[in-house]
């Protein structure tokens, strides 16, 4: 599992891909210790739900086994937040984002064919069950908790806007490939954040090789790369930037950027 790129994402299963991307990035990721800690999970889980015949009460059994035996769920106090990103940390700690603990929940459950499905929604990661016939369950990876339609209208409102409201489309399944854009997303501000430029640069390059015309990305590169002090790339992207999106409001802020880069290279010569 040498590149991200070899497989189709959509036909992989998530955890897979995520694993091949994170090898990307780190070069020291030990893809080893999380597939077989992933297997040694999905074993025991099987065994643990094996006593129900029915669907819904298999997936009931695995929550109570995920948040409560095992006692996954979020960080509190101080934390870095990449450490509750890069799933080997996840599975040894126990503690993730609702992108991580939704990823290894979302991987086991599909392991023991559970119909389990990501949801983007607009505030976080959130895991769907259809069973046919009825309401579609709505889980918050966090806890294992079960998400009703007034919960995630309070959060739209208290997160995006008083006026906002659930609409069907915020409830659709994610494709693979938007779930590891947002996980990445995160990384990468998360690395951002703590000065760790190099590894912020290689987040940033597999972003660019998922979508690699993506003004934005290409801004957050040039902006990495002048932290870098790599002022030539950096100009570079940043100009890229201005000049795909010129009536972005951030541009104006980007100009400051580019003029101060340009002033620096002038009087290092």
């Amino acid at each position: 599992m040498t590149s991200f790129f070899d497989f189709d994402v959509s036909k992989s299963p998530l955890c897979k891909s995520i694993i091949a991307v994170l090898c990307l990035i780190r070069p020291d990721f030990p893809s080893d210790f999380v597939i077989k800690e992933l297997e040694e999970r999905v074993e025991e889980a099987r065994l643990y739900i094996s006593s129900e015949t029915k669907i819904h009460f298999k997936l009931k059994k695995l929550i109570e086994l995920f948040y409560g035996y095992w006692k996954f769920g979020g960080a509190t106090g101080i934390y870095k937040l990449s450490d509750v990103i890069w799933l080997d940390n996840v599975l040894k700690t126990r503690k993730g984002t609702a992108v991580s603990l939704g990823a290894i929940f979302l991987h086991i459950a599909q392991q023991l064919y559970l119909p389990l499905m990501p949801v983007i929604f607009p505030t976080q990661l959130i895991l769907r069950f259809d069973e046919f016939g009825k309401e579609a369950w709505l889980i918050n990876p966090f806890n294992g908790e079960t998400l009703s339609k007034h919960i995630l209208e309070v959060w739209l409102k208290g997160n995006i806007s008083p006026t906002a409201e659930l609409y069907k489309n915020d409830l659709e399944k994610a494709q693979y490939l938007t779930v590891i854009r947002k996980m990445l997303n995160m990384l990468k501000n998360a690395l951002i954040d703590e000065k760790k430029m190099e590894l912020a640069l290689n987040v940033s390059n597999v972003l660019l090789k998922i979508n690699p015309n993506d003004p934005y990305e290409i801004r957050d590169r040039g902006l990495i790369y002048a932290q870098l002090e790599c002022n030539h790339v950096a100009l570079t992207d940043l100009i890229y930037f201005i000049e795909h999106c010129p009536e972005d409001p951030i541009s104006e802020l980007i100009k400051i950027q580019i003029h101060a880069i340009e002033n620096k290279k002038m009087t290092l010569h």
